[in-house]
This record gives C-alpha cells, structure tokens and sequence, in this order.
C-alpha cells in the first residue's frame, strides 16, 4: 500500500545529513560537556557555537542572540512569562490573539492566574489579526505583544513586520511564535521588528526536543529555570549537544534549500487545494488563500466527522490531522477554526494536510484520487447528509 506523510506541522522525520552530524555527540568521540575546561569539553563548546551561527544565520540574527531551550513550547514560556516577570512593575498587560499555539495560550492563562491582564485579539474568517485592533488594545500597562508568524492549523502568515513595527513605536516587547515559520519562509528578526521569536528542530528535519528562543540584545528578561548559568544565566542545564548539533545542521540546510523547496511545495500545495476544492463539493478552505504558507492545505467537508475521515485516510495509508498535533486527543472542535467563526459542526468535519520535502506530484494524485471516495461513503452514512 503506498505510504503518503502529510503532516510535516506535527513533526518532520531527521534528515540522514542531520542525524550524521549528531552521531559523534552520541558516541564517545565528542561526548563532552561545553562547561569544562579541559579539551572534551572544548571540543562541545566549539561545536555548541558553531550550531548557534548556523541558527542565528537562518533567521537573520547575531549569535548570541540564540539561547538554546527544550524546544518551542519551552521557548514560548519563557518568552511570556520571562518577560512579565522582568516588566512587570512597568505594567501588567499583555496582547496575544485567540488562535496562538497552546504553548502560549495556556501560558497566558497561567499569568492571569498571578494577576496579570491578558487581551485575546478575534481574527478574521480568514484567521488574520488585525493590526488596527492589535493597537486599539494597546494601554499604558502592556509590556508585550504576542502574536504567532504562522498559525499551525490553518496557516495563515500573520502580518508581523507590521505590529512589530507598531510595538517598537510604542516601546512594547514584542514576541513571536515562529515555531511554522522558520525554515518554511524568509524569517528576519530585524526585518520582523521582532525583540522575542520561538523556533523548534523538530519542525525543520532536526530532532525532536531542542528549540530557541531569540532574544534581542537589550531586552529583560528572567530566567524561568534555576540552577545553573549556561546560555548565558538565561536557561540552565547542561546542554543537549546532539540536539543542538542536530538543530544547526537543520537550520544551515533549511537556509539553502529554502527558495527552491518552497517554490516546489507551492505548487503541490495548489494542486492539492484545487484538486480538493474541483472534485468534492460542500467543502471549503480554511485560512487565507494567498497569505498562506506553501506547506499548509486545511479543508472543512460538511457532513463528515473529522476523526472517521483521518481514520478512512489512514487505511489507505495517508497521515493527516485534525488541527494541532499537541491536542489531536481531544474531541473539542479547533479553537482556531472556532475563533474565525466556522460553526461547530463545520469545524469537527476539518484535516489538515501538511508538505514537506518527502513529498511528490503523484502523493498529490494518490490523495485526490481517494478523498472523493472516502468522503462520499463517510456522507452516505449521514444523516444530516440525506436529509439537506
């Protein structure tokens, strides 16, 4: 049976060039600890900062700049909460939108737990935060604005550059989750006008279970973790040297392939939407047509139960989702899809198909030769679908 992968947003497989790179730091050739002084630890040390150029070069930042974490969700934590910890006696407000990532919503939850404000921005139906209410929320108190590059379900590419730009005007830190975006499209930290961005290996072909969190020299932050001074006091532990190694491969080989990749992915992404959109009808596209990453298709078919229809597609071997790999569990329609005002019964009847590198013009024919009739004998069991 042919084996399709489309859900390259949840995690991507290590690339052989990247797992070749960290094959010594797991061996006792390079096992050292970049703390010590004496050669093994040496050895790391050089390597622990060639990984953060090559990070730091992908996303157009300065090196030291990197500090390395356990990943994006650990990188968005302390964005969030590092920041209200050092500004809070500044105020005590912060702006996200209701379509972020959990890994900031629920930390935003946790600091309105300890007193902090949160204003969670609407979007529109085609999922885009409005830069207009980003600076209608604005107050005296907010000292950071969070909102993501590309949301993870629908992908939809925020326009960043612009609140940015608004937030450095108004002095307020400004933090993005780029979590979907780094490697997948041109990311600069300056072009941005971005002081905090949140990336993670496991989204590039670089492992799982390392990340960063870019800090713009100059701004405060607290540490969110204790016990010991690497990456410069702001995130202790000894480092995870074959996961950083392995994330700076990824970033340096994201970085040249990236024009022609993207390109490529382009064109399967549209055939794919098309395809989908031509051949089976009560189905819509969810997320903005043009301002959308190259790697992202997100339908809604009516009449049909999210979970039947990736269970159907997983017998013919195709890997999709219904959202966001971190809450596939749960039953609840998306909160993203929620928020851009697809109905509840609309929003249950989503996938998420996701491209990556791996993938081929005849993966795209494979799916749209089996979606029409895995959704017609979903529909045929519908009664909402025969009673229209």
């Amino acid at each position: 049976m042919r084996r399709v992968y489309l859900d390259h947003s949840a995690t991507t497989p290590v690339r052989p060039e990247v797992l070749e790179a960290m094959l010594p730091f797991l061996k006792d050739e390079a096992f050292g600890n970049p703390s010590t002084i004496y050669s093994y630890g040496r050895e790391a040390k050089k390597a622990l900062d060639e990984a953060r150029e090559k990070v730091a070069s992908l996303i157009g930042a300065r090196p030291e700049e990197i500090f390395f974490t356990s990943g994006g969700t650990e990188a968005d934590n302390l964005a969030l909460i590092g920041t209200a910890a050092a500004n809070e006696k500044k105020g005590r407000h912060i702006i996200t939108s209701s379509i972020e990532h959990h890994a900031v919503l629920h930390t935003a939850q946790y600091l309105m737990r300890h007193g902090f404000k949160i204003t969670f921005l609407p979007v529109t139906p085609e999922g885009l935060v409005r830069v207009e209410d980003v600076e209608e929320a604005i107050t005296d108190e907010t000292i950071l604005i969070s909102v993501m590059h590309v949301n993870n379900e629908v992908g939809t590419i925020q326009p960043i550059k612009e609140i940015g730009h608004l937030a450095r005007e108004r002095g307020i830190i400004f933090h993005t989750d780029a979590v979907q975006s780094v490697g997948k499209i041109p990311v600069n930290v300056d072009e941005l006008n971005v002081d905090l961005l949140s990336a993670s290996s496991h989204k590039i072909y670089g492992p799982k279970g390392v990340g960063c969190l870019y800090i713009r020299k100059g701004t405060r932050i607290n540490p969110i973790l204790h016990g010991g001074a690497q990456e410069r006091k702001r995130r202790p532990g000894t480092e995870n040297m074959p996961g950083i190694v392995g994330f700076g491969r990824a970033a340096e080989l994201a970085g040249q392939e990236l024009d022609s990749e993207m390109e490529r992915l382009k064109g399967l992404r549209d055939k794919l939407i098309d395809g989908i959109m031509n051949r089976i009808e009560d189905v819509q596209l969810n997320g903005d047509r043009e301002k959308r990453v190259a790697t992202n298709a997100n339908f809604s078919f009516r009449y049909v139960e999210g979970e039947s229809l990736l269970l159907s597609l997983d017998m013919k071997g195709i890997c999709a989702s219904s959202g966001s790999a971190c809450t596939s569990g749960s039953l609840d329609p998306s909160h993203v899809l929620l928020a851009m005002g697809i109905p509840h019964e609309v929003a249950h009847g989503s996938v998420r198909m996701t491209l990556g590198r791996d993938n081929t013009e005849a993966d795209i024919d494979y799916v749209l030769e089996v979606m029409p009739e895995i959704v017609a004998r979903l529909r045929s069991m519908s009664p909402l679908y025969n009673q229209r």
